[in-house]
């Protein structure tokens, strides 16, 4: 079923013997110089051969070209499996499998734009205003200029811009019930000193804890929250003997230092992460007041270029600091000047691009966890994409993911403009209009997993077309079918959910809608607010208010009470390290465990269940620790991982090896796809119903044991709306909501109509489905759609339309425009 026609004259890139993942021998020549479009269905390998073969090998051969050290690490088997690349040279990566969502990481960190910014402060500041005396001027670096170093960080909060203390309101959440019969959590969760000691504090205020705590005497809440500025209260202890059962009674007089110093108190001595989030509950953040909220030092706070101090201008959206650049030079002094023309271009350029791309409506500062998983990736773009540079290979998987139609024409410039300049640009792609603008297709199939993996066409883009084989060609030519549903849920009929309030990023709502028990599609422009609505207002927010907490992102919620639960199905990695996997994130594995122990052999050998983790000692290969691979420390460059060559990958001892279940050993199991496994494993009905969920997502192609930091972020959330599906349809916590931002991002057109199945699974069962979506397709199938805007940043945050989708296409805004080019007439 392969086909490659014959490349045209000049450079090109041969591939010989591709075997990456599920690539089964796969030979291809394309074109360099070109815009070059690796396509195909879900998991039918163009990632493998883009990113995991040839970005990988030209890592790899940079590596072997300036460290020799680093070739004792390196064995065929932890090489790409390729027997052959020529035309090969340096390539840069955008890989979406690998977005850094710390809290830590900014817009400004990920898209390199604080580099500049420090270095320009650094090396040409003007004292402002509030400068006293700097004599250390000379001696800048851009450390400074880091909130995270010790050089550039806030003394008195150590870079975070904040202080957290607990919150009375925080504290009594209900007062109008009593004080140990649920006025607050706090004082139902420790039996603490203070707590025996507040029946004699009522006494000696002339309270009556029985009543409710609104309606006690103020001394006595004050002194609950605040302490008894000194003064002691006496109180006893009583304390059992476990062995002889006496009972022995202690005096004790304490001030009280009250719930607000105490619960701070333990907040700062939390030594982990979670011990943290105990408390966290309880606090409120303040703006520092020795830096005002921006974390920096002195010097960033009082050095000032083109007017802005560094805290001032990384606060500016994207838009703004253009104009903050463009005026830069009739500031700068002939000493800066001569400075600034170093940086000044190259950073200048850097913020056209974002801007090009759609992120120009972001603060500097916006954090990565806020980003939607579109803008993190153009973020990550333009990090890495410099027009001044020739010859090189730059591959980006889906830089298209996150964009409305509206916004898509800038990419298909810069993508072109990247070509013009003499490099080669290797696409990932789904989207057929960016297809088309490529100059050559190399598309692969002719499904996904174990029946993908080989070369359908490797032909100019005009061609593809007209191969029968190709499911892109079909798309390409509109021949392909498009996503439907022919049974539609009634949002008229149906019981609202109203978020009241809404006050997150550059949303500003009263109050909006959501029909329940329907699939609500939120739209609007790249910026407009549709991640910020569904993750900080309908996620965090409502769940907040379901766990009986006052909602941050807005004012209150009503309809909450018709929910059980909600759940957030993001992009987000399913773990970091190789021990997670599909098997492993549905819980699917510890049944299969248990169809191993229960064995005979295993039960002649003593194997429990526990034997067959590869996350406990016991049956694990104690030398990789159950990962399969080992990871080396290379010092002075990125760590990375190898093959263990004890087990040879397998994980397991080989006494946890010869145990099999219908004949395959448990490391044989894990191999299996999930469309294997669901034919292979068909009991128990749990096991197989977890199975049925992962199909029903669109990953049946995924290895049950392939490694979490293999997938995309597209197939992460897939593998998280599995999750929701069993926790829908099996969990018995009642209906609740399901919340997605851009679900099909990575999907082939022809895979999204499983994903709108897989919704309409949850809704059968009485569940809510809210998406965040760009794909019109998508969003035409829809029950109801609420279109934000009309522009980006403070452009938009409001909504423009909501209704069916034959009203949205009827009414007002771009979203409505092309809507009304794929409805059907």
């Amino acid at each position: 079923m392969s086909h490659t026609d014959h490349v045209p004259g000049g450079d090109v890139i041969e591939i010989v013997g591709a075997r990456t993942h599920n690539l089964k021998d796969v030979n291809v020549t394309f074109p360099k110089n070109k815009i070059v479009a690796f396509t195909g269905v879900s998991g039918s390998g163009k990632t493998s051969l883009a990113i995991d073969t040839v970005h990988a090998e030209a890592q790899l051969r940079y590596l072997n070209g300036i460290s020799p050290f680093f070739r004792q690490f390196i064995s065929p088997k932890d090489r790409p499996q390729v027997d052959r690349i020529s035309g090969l040279g340096v390539t840069l990566a955008v890989d979406q499998r690998r977005l850094n969502r710390s809290p830590r990481s900014t817009l400004g960190s990920i898209s390199g734009l604080n580099d500049y910014l420090g270095l320009l402060f650094a090396r040409m500041p003007a004292l402002g205003p509030l400068a006293v005396e700097h004599p250390e001027l000379r001696n800048l670096t851009s450390a400074y200029f880091d909130r995270y170093s010790m050089e550039g960080r806030c003394k008195r909060c150590a870079g975070m811009g904040h202080t957290e203390s607990a919150e009375p309101d925080r504290i009594i959440t209900r007062p109008e019930l009593p004080l140990f019969g649920g006025a607050g959590e706090w004082f139902g969760r420790t039996n603490s000193g203070e707590h025996l000691a507040l029946p004699t504090l009522a006494a000696l205020h002339g309270a009556d804890l029985d009543r409710p705590w609104r309606e006690l005497p103020e001394s006595f809440r004050n002194a609950v929250l605040h302490g008894t500025d000194g003064e002691p209260v006496t109180f006893k202890i009583t304390s059992r003997h476990k062995k002889s059962g006496t009972e022995t009674v202690i005096e004790r007089s304490v001030p009280l230092v009250g719930a607000v110093r105490e619960v701070t108190r333990l907040h700062e001595a939390s030594g982990t992460d979670t011990a943290r989030e105990a408390y966290a509950r309880f606090m409120v953040r303040v703006a520092c007041p020795a830096c005002h909220g921006t974390g920096f030092g002195e010097t960033a706070r009082t050095l000032e270029l083109g007017g802005l101090t560094y805290p001032e201008v990384i606060n500016l959206p994207v838009e703004e600091l253009r104009t903050w650049v463009d005026g830069i030079d009739a500031t700068l002094t002939p000493m800066q000047r001569e400075v600034a023309v170093n940086v000044l271009p190259d950073f200048a350029r850097r913020v056209r691009l974002m801007v090009e791309l759609g992120l120009g409506h972001l603060q500097v500062t916006r954090t990565a966890p806020s980003l939607s998983g579109g803008e993190l990736q153009r973020a990550r773009v333009t990090a890495q994409l410099n027009m001044d540079l020739s010859g090189i290979i730059f591959v980006l998987d889906e830089p298209s993911a996150g964009l409305h139609p509206a916004d898509k024409h800038p990419l298909r410039e810069i993508l072109t403009d990247l070509r013009d300049a003499g490099n080669t640009v290797l696409l990932v792609e789904h989207d057929p209009e960016l297809i088309a603008l490529a100059d050559w297709v190399v598309d692969l199939g002719p499904g996904g997993g174990r029946r993908g993996g080989t070369l359908v066409a490797s032909v100019p883009t005009a061609e593809l077309s007209g191969h029968s084989h190709s499911v892109t060609g079909a798309y390409l030519a509109g021949r392909g079918p498009r996503v439907h549903r022919p049974k539609r849920f009634d949002p008229a009929a149906a019981a609202r959910l109203s978020l009241l309030g809404v006050d997150v990023h550059n949303v500003r709502l009263d109050r909006v809608d959501i029909p329940l028990n329907t699939l609500t599609c939120i739209t609007g422009v790249s910026g407009s607010g549709k991640s910020s609505l569904l993750h900080q207002a309908l996620g965090t927010g409502l769940n907040s208010v379901l766990r009986g907490e006052r909602p941050a992102a807005m004012a209150g919620v009503e309809g909450a009470g018709r929910l059980g639960w909600v759940t957030v199905v993001d992009q987000d990695p399913i773990g970091r390290t190789p021990r997670s996997n599909p098997a492993t994130y549905t819980k699917a594995f510890d049944t299969i465990r248990k169809l191993f122990a229960a064995t005979p052999r295993a039960k002649a050998l003593g194997l429990g269940a526990g034997a067959f983790s590869f996350n406990s000692p016991g049956g694990r290969c104690e030398t990789c620790t159950g990962y399969g691979r080992r990871q080396v420390d290379l010092h002075f460059m990125p760590d990375m991982w190898v093959e263990c060559d004890v087990c040879e990958g397998r994980r397991f001892t080989p006494e946890v090896l010869s145990v099999t279940y219908q004949g395959r050993a448990v490391d044989e199991i894990l191999a299996l796809t999930v469309d294997e496994a669901a034919e292979f494993l068909t009991q128990p009905a749990g096991l197989a119903g977890t199975l049925r969920a992962i199909q029903r997502a669109g990953l049946g192609y995924l290895q049950l044991g392939q490694s979490g930091t293999e997938l995309s972020g597209g197939e992460a959330q897939r593998l998280k709306l599995a999750n929701a599906i069993l926790l829908g349809t099996t969990s018995g916590r009642g209906r609740g909501l399901v919340l997605l931002d851009e679900p099909v991002t990575g999907l082939h057109p022809s895979d999204v109509q499983r994903m709108v199945d897989a919704f309409d699974t949850l809704l059968a069962s009485g569940n809510s489905v809210v998406i965040a979506e760009h794909d019109l397709h998508v969003a035409a199938c829809a029950d109801w759609i609420i279109d934000m805007g009309p522009g980006a940043g403070d452009r938009g945050g409001r909504v423009v339309n909501e209704g069916t989708p034959a009203r949205i296409a009827a009414g007002p805004g771009v979203t409505g425009e092309y809507l009304r080019r794929v409805l059907p007439v």
